[in-house]
């Protein structure tokens, strides 16, 4: 059975990867058409995105890459932006 939950009641869910990270919360829904386009997601102080925007707020979502919605969020981790705990090395001549 498919269960309907409204767009309002989604709002400050947290989010987590598939893989178990905590991605960040929901802060609002985006429609075009009278469909769900998208979710722009807050990143906070203990997630993922934090780490890798640094000083920016957040992200959207495609609402492509959700997997589930339910108590949480679940999205797929081709959502996660590439990050890399070390800086790119630069070669000297």
């Amino acid at each position: 059975m498919l269960k309907t939950k409204k767009i309002s009641d989604v709002y400050s869910m947290e989010v987590y990867t598939d893989s178990g990270d905590y991605f960040g919360d929901i802060e609002e829904s985006i429609l075009a058409s009278n469909k769900i386009f998208g979710w722009r997601v807050r990143a906070t102080k203990r997630s993922y995105l934090n780490k890798v925007l640094g000083g920016a707020k957040g992200v959207i979502v495609p609402h492509q890459l959700v997997k589930s919605i339910g108590d949480i969020m679940i999205i797929s981790k081709a959502a996660v932006p590439s990050y890399n705990d070390e800086a790119p090395a630069v070669e000297e001549e």
